[in-house]
């Protein structure tokens, strides 16, 4: 099942489109995070100021320091301890579309833990966008049934997956990370 939704999923992000997809948070709109393009797409379905960045996924640790210039070491405790998703906001972003790096060189990072979300960063090779499947100012979708179907019309494929669980997720746990290891929550 995985593996199907998978090929579809990684073909339309591969030729440049945007999916609707269940994470280990929220249901999230995502694309190719080098694929400027796409991302673009992505900040005009959610009629989103470009200025407010979103995050990337990726399947695994040992791929921060393709996209991050200097990886704090605490970063992987992070990861590795975290109860709940952590998304670590780092700066020296590097090998994403500019369009996701904020003003001051940061980006958002979670490594996802989902099999659905696991496996397609794994076939893409490369980040994958998540932001939230909804209207920038409203309410974000806690399951597939909540969310607006302006956003289900304007991507280019909705994942087969979760469409009908009504597990409450939350979204994750936001950290802003230096290079120096200082931090700060940005949402707990």
């Amino acid at each position: 099942m995985f593996k199907e939704e998978i090929a579809k999923a990684l073909k339309i992000i591969q030729d440049g489109g945007i999916i609707l997809y269940p994470t280990d948070t929220i249901w999230g709109v995502g694309c190719d995070a080098t694929n400027t393009e796409a991302v673009q797409k992505i900040y005009k379905l959610k009629q989103r100021a470009e200025s407010k960045s979103m995050i990337i996924l990726l399947d695994t640790d040992a791929k921060l320091p393709s996209y991050i210039k200097e990886v704090p070491e605490l970063a992987y405790n992070l990861i590795e301890y975290a109860e709940n998703p952590l998304t670590l906001v780092m700066p020296g972003a590097r090998n994403i579309s500019p369009a996701l790096i904020a003003a001051d060189g940061s980006v958002g990072i979670r490594v996802v833990k989902h099999p659905f979300c696991e496996g397609l960063i794994q076939r893409l090779r490369k980040p994958l966008v998540s932001t939230s499947a909804n209207i920038s100012g409203k309410p974000s979708p806690q399951y597939f049934s909540q969310i607006d179907q302006e956003i289900i019309d304007g991507v280019d494929y909705v994942v087969d997956i979760d469409q009908h669980s009504m597990e409450i997720k939350t979204p994750s746990t936001i950290m802003r990370l230096e290079a120096d290891g200082k931090f700060e929550f940005l949402r707990r």
